[in-house]
């Protein structure tokens, strides 16, 4: 015999449609409460209380002095439903529980937001991973289409040594009326430098142009030095050769020796100096990786890592990605509390850091970000990050976990659980049209251009309807 379900615990209610489920600091709401086909809970036209009841403050039986549970009546409409106005006055989770005397017969779930993310809208995505264009076992565009299906709103093709393949994902589908945001990007590996490695992994996610065709390398190997193939418009710095390169690295390695300790290597700090700066001039995010990779020992040593959360040359911190052992994003979270208690603040992502695009790959879906973003644009995304607007998610397994500022991370946590779910099921049709129109026969590939064009817009007005702002 299977289990009862509880509705009033329950966090997916499927038999009622709420709306909207955000809604903004001290401006009234009326909050929309429609039944979806269950067995119905009340009768039209009758008078029910609604108590609501604000999370943070505990129960004011037990806490007068911070609970704050109010009641107010509400009349079952002819659907079925609710029509309920209130202003919410703080922001926090709050239960609406629809009452018959003392019984509750249900519980529905809304967050209230402070100004300032009003008209941030959540937007989930990925900063870091692969394609056929390195290590990765899958083209750029079936990757692109495969985490669309997967619920994402924006990725990026961040293949080793190269940022052609993320142009070739961009143009693949740009004449597509799509809500998907392809980001341009590449993880920067420059030469060494005399002999002296830095292997640091430095993401450039949503620059303008290729880090590493700045200079010799795979890039200039594969497909030459023409712009069309380094850069998102066609213009880029002029580029050195690997004789200038090395000596303009040693010369910023030379210039910053006496300002490191003794256990900070010169060369690899300032080569990562230069390649933040550079994504930040074409006008990028530059994301420190997965310093705590193990790979015979920690990919980035403890000391050097210090010293780069304590200069933070970086634009953002891959706090977890690319591998599910606790070693790696558990030490790595960790690390971003214990910096942040002593005042070194910035910017955190989530990433799969993903060769593989499928579910056989045990670490396909591991991590994602949460940017609350006015739109789903990689400027618009990427100065959201660098003003703290993201959190990072953990979804190594069904109980997923949260990195980030606590307010971000609440709120992320009850759209997770009410906003998501509903989201992921509008974007998997777009992922698998977007698959169609990639692999599929010149019919199939008809076929996608026509729904994909009828379909557009419903994301859109998704937000409008569950968003209040």
């Amino acid at each position: 015999m299977y289990p009862m379900a509880d509705p009033v615990n329950s966090y997916d209610n499927n038999n009622y449609d709420v709306f909207p489920l955000v809604v903004v600091k001290d401006r009234e709401t009326v909050i929309h409460i429609r039944p979806q086909g269950g067995r119905p809970d009340f009768e039209p036209g009758k008078e029910y209380e609604v108590e609501f009841c604000a999370l943070d403050g505990g129960k004011p039986y037990d806490f007068p002095a911070t609970g704050d549970f109010r009641r107010a009546k509400a009349v079952c409409n002819a659907e079925g439903g609710f029509d309920i106005p209130h202003t919410f006055d703080k922001e926090q989770e709050y239960f609406l529980r629809l009452l018959e005397g003392d019984r509750c017969k249900q519980r529905f779930s809304v967050y209230c937001v402070n100004e300032d993310l009003c008209g941030r809208y959540p937007f989930i995505g990925d900063l870091h991973m692969h394609t056929t264009g390195s290590d990765g076992n899958q083209e750029p565009e079936v990757v692109m289409a495969n985490y669309r299906k997967y619920g994402y709103d924006f990725s990026v093709v961040s293949d080793h040594c190269v940022y052609y393949p993320s142009l070739r994902a961009l143009h693949f589908y740009e004449d597509l009326p799509l809500e998907f945001t392809i980001i341009p990007g590449e993880e920067c590996h420059l030469p060494p430098v005399y002999g002296q490695e830095n292997d640091v992994h430095i993401v450039n996610f949503g620059g303008e142009y290729s880090i590493n065709a700045l200079t010799q390398g795979e890039q200039w190997e594969q497909v030459g030095t023409d712009p069309q193939y380094r850069s998102l418009y066609g213009q880029c710095p002029p580029v050195m050769s690997y004789e200038e390169y090395q000596a303009e690295m040693q010369k910023r390695a030379d210039a910053v020796k006496p300002q490191l300790p003794e256990t900070v290597d010169a060369v690899p700090y300032a080569v990562c100096c230069w390649i933040f700066d550079e994504i930040r001039k074409a006008n990028g995010l530059g994301i420190f990786a997965h310093p705590n990779w193990k790979r015979d020992a920690y990919h980035v040593p403890e000391a050097f890592t210090d010293y780069m959360m304590e200069t933070h040359p970086f634009d953002a911190f891959e706090v977890l990605g690319g591998e599910s052992y606790y070693e790696q994003n558990g030490f790595q979270t960790v690390r971003y509390y214990e910096e942040k208690a002593k005042g070194h603040i910035f910017p955190i992502v989530g990433s799969t850091d993903s060769h593989s695009s499928y579910p056989s790959n045990r670490n396909a879906f591991i991590c994602e970000t949460i940017v609350f973003s006015p739109e789903n644009e990689r400027r618009a995304l990427i100065a959201s990050i660098k003003d703290f607007y993201s959190v990072a998610v953990d979804t190594i397994d069904e109980h997923f976990r949260l990195v980030g500022d606590s307010r971000l991370v609440r709120y992320g946590c009850f759209l997770l659980k009410h906003f998501f779910p509903r989201h992921d099921e509008l974007s998997f049709e777009e992922g698998r049209l977007m698959k169609q129109y990639a692999k599929g026969t010149p019919e199939e590939k008809a076929d996608a251009v026509k729904i994909l064009s009828a379909i557009t817009g419903r994301m859109k007005k998704q937000r409008e309807k569950y968003f209040d702002f």
